[in-house]
């Protein structure tokens, strides 16, 4: 699906662009990919790797409306992955949140429609359902600009839809580089915000994969959740750092015990597939779809009044061993 397209995606110089990028240049022969970012310095440590003729970099902040839509010029389909993400930052610096994930991500909107793109996908969080951190209202009010969006384009051509899915192996930030970094300097204990505080799990290439596939199985107004194992914050920092005592700090401003992809009251909304779950829009103007299946012919069932896809209610969860297996990876 990606041969032959012009493929743009903001915060390209992040751990989703680069592994996104290697993998549409490894498995896809894609006519332009262009990263949008406001880092000239990554864009410029990043082309060292990353020099195909197919590459583009693109100086720009998805706040400036104009900036983005000049980058959109004759791009078949966009993937959305800039933001404010780390949720201490975003408590701190509200407004700066604002500003670039949902402003942001409104601008996004109407550069793609300006330009004619064919398809559009922003990347979400499970902190933006039932938020209780601002990155995560943030997070769900993108969410709600994208879905909505279709109705917007009307008859134009087109589609926007959401992936959303849980923390990621490794990405910047993350707690895992974060718990590497204190036994390189050799720390004797391990911070734990809680011991009881699981999480959604996966990996970039696998976050990747799904992102790609849901551009081949959307039809506009979906989210698309990815169906991923969970685990427990205190097996993480036994599989990184075994034998060396934790020690438990406290939840952190806007953080919670447990994340959640499909909320109870989203129910009477999803569908259940084999390897994801999909939640239908809202509100449809545009001709009614059916969700139930999608253009790969996959079929998918309605789940039960008051399902709940959170991560301490998952039946996939993954162990010590399984993780250090993951991160050895």
């Amino acid at each position: 699906m990606m041969d032959g397209k012009t493929i743009l995606i903001t915060g390209g110089t992040g751990s989703f662009g680069k592994e996104c990028i290697r993998t549409l240049l490894d498995s896809y022969q894609p006519k332009k990919i262009i990263v949008y970012s406001r880092d000239e310095l990554k864009q410029y440590e990043m082309a060292q790797d990353y020099n195909s003729p197919v590459m583009r970099y693109f100086i720009g902040d998805i706040r400036d409306r104009d900036r983005l839509s000049l980058a959109m010029r004759g791009v078949d389909y966009v993937i959305h992955s800039a933001a404010i993400k780390q949720v201490p930052i975003a408590e701190y610096n509200p407004m700066e949140c604002i500003k670039t994930n949902i402003n942001g991500s409104h601008n996004v909107i109407d550069a793609a429609l300006e330009n004619n793109i064919e398809k559009v996908i922003a990347l979400s969080t499970d902190k933006a359902a039932i938020p209780i951190s601002l990155y995560g209202a943030t997070k769900l009010a993108a969410d709600k600009l994208f879905v909505a969006a279709n109705n917007i384009a009307g008859s134009a051509k087109t589609r926007f839809s959401v992936v959303r899915y849980g923390n990621v192996v490794g990405s910047r930030g993350s707690v895992v580089p974060f718990f590497k970094k204190l036994i390189r300097n050799g720390a004797t204990e391990i911070p734990i915000t809680d011991p009881r505080m699981t999480r959604f799990w996966i990996t970039l290439k696998q976050g990747v994969d799904f992102v790609l596939k849901s551009f081949e199985r959307m039809q506009g107004g979906e989210i698309f959740v990815p169906k991923i194992p969970s685990m427990k914050l205190i097996d993480l920092a036994e599989a990184i750092a075994p034998g060396i005592p934790h020690k438990a700090i406290g939840i952190r401003p806007g953080e919670r015990l447990h994340e959640v992809l499909c909320p109870p009251d989203d129910s009477h909304l999803t569908i259940e597939f084999d390897d994801h779950f999909v939640i239908k829009p809202t509100i449809q103007f545009t001709q009614p779809v059916d969700f139930s299946t999608n253009p790969l012919h996959e079929k998918g069932n309605p789940v039960e009044e008051g399902f709940q896809y959170s991560s301490e209610l998952n039946k996939d969860w993954l162990s010590p061993q399984q993780l250090l297996e993951i991160l050895k990876e």
